[in-house]
């Protein structure tokens, strides 16, 4: 029997879950990146970014092409420089509302009465 949707829909999720993945796809969003051009824009070491493009090849996200010595990535599918942004325009609607909601805290803050101390002043 195969696995839900549902719970592939999260393994595809758990496989976006990490900092160095997301940096790889946003960049290969662009276009064809060079392994070395990724370590360079990255910064991680080339264990640790030959690690995450192996999860991602694996997951069938991205696909590597060889050009003599040079190894150069690309997107598998474009839709997933589309999720990449619907995902920025998702966080960008929830931080705009946070920062709304500490305007308003921070507007309706009491201040402190006369002869009491703040917390910090203890």
């Amino acid at each position: 029997m195969s696995a839900p949707l549902y719970q592939l829909k999260a393994e595809f999720f758990k496989t976006l879950g990490h900092p160095v993945r997301i940096r790889v796809l946003e960049l290969l969003s662009r276009r064809e990146h060079a392994v070395s051009e990724l370590l360079s824009e990255i910064g991680v070491e080339a264990a640790h970014l030959s690690q995450q493009l192996a999860v991602l090849r694996r997951a069938g996200l991205v696909v590597p092409r060889r050009e003599g010595s040079s190894v150069s990535y690309s997107l598998t599918n474009p839709q997933v420089a589309e999720l990449l942004r619907v995902a920025r325009t998702i966080l960008s609607g929830v931080l705009t509302g946070q920062a709304e909601l500490l305007a308003d805290l921070q507007s309706t803050e009491p201040e402190t009465p006369p002869g009491r101390r703040g917390p910090a002043s203890r």
